[in-house]
C-alpha cells in the first residue's frame, strides 16, 4: 500500500517542491535588492558628507530609495 500513496503523492509533492523552490528565490531576491539598495543609501551619505551633492538632491534621492525599501518590506509584514 505504501507504494501506491508514494504514487498518488507524488504530482502533489512535485508541485510542493516547486513551490518552495520559488518562494526560497524570491525571497533570496528580496534580500539582495534590500542590500542593494541599502549600500545605495551609504554612498549617498557619503557623497553628501565628501559635498559632492546638496541637500536637496540628497533629500530627492535618499525619499526614492527609502520608498523603495518600504516597497520591497511591505510583502514581508502581511506573510507575518
Amino acid at each position: 500500500m505504501l507504494i501506491v500513496d508514494d504514487l498518488l503523492l507524488a504530482p502533489f509533492k512535485g508541485l510542493y517542491w516547486i513551490g518552495k523552490e520559488i518562494h526560497e528565490a524570491v525571497l533570496t531576491e528580496q534580500v539582495s535588492q534590500r542590500e542593494a539598495i541599502t549600500t545605495a543609501l551609504s554612498e549617498l551619505y557619503m557623497e553628501l558628507e565628501t559635498g559632492r551633492i546638496d541637500e536637496a538632491e540628497f533629500d530627492a534621492r535618499e525619499a526614492e530609495l527609502l520608498d523603495a525599501l518600504d516597497q520591497l518590506q511591505e510583502p514581508s509584514q502581511d506573510e507575518e
